[in-house]
């Protein structure tokens, strides 16, 4: 049983880290529209999902 819920959790895993790294690198296009307009509520708020998405990346592909 063990080995089936690690395998749909793989797939699961597989199936999202290429949304997530669409996610960061739009995230990162949203940043850098932000840093240009020195918009420093939006840098900031880019950085704290930049980080999120990150940690989430980081356990997914471990």
């Amino acid at each position: 049983m063990k080995q089936v819920i690690q395998t749909l959790k793989r797939t699961d895993a597989e199936k999202r880290i290429p949304v997530l790294r669409l996610e960061i690198d739009y995230e990162l296009a949203t940043l850098h529209d932000a840093m240009v307009n020195q918009d420093a509520n939006e840098t900031k708020a880019c950085k704290e999902r930049l980080t999120k998405l990150r940690q989430e990346l980081i356990r997914l592909e471990a």
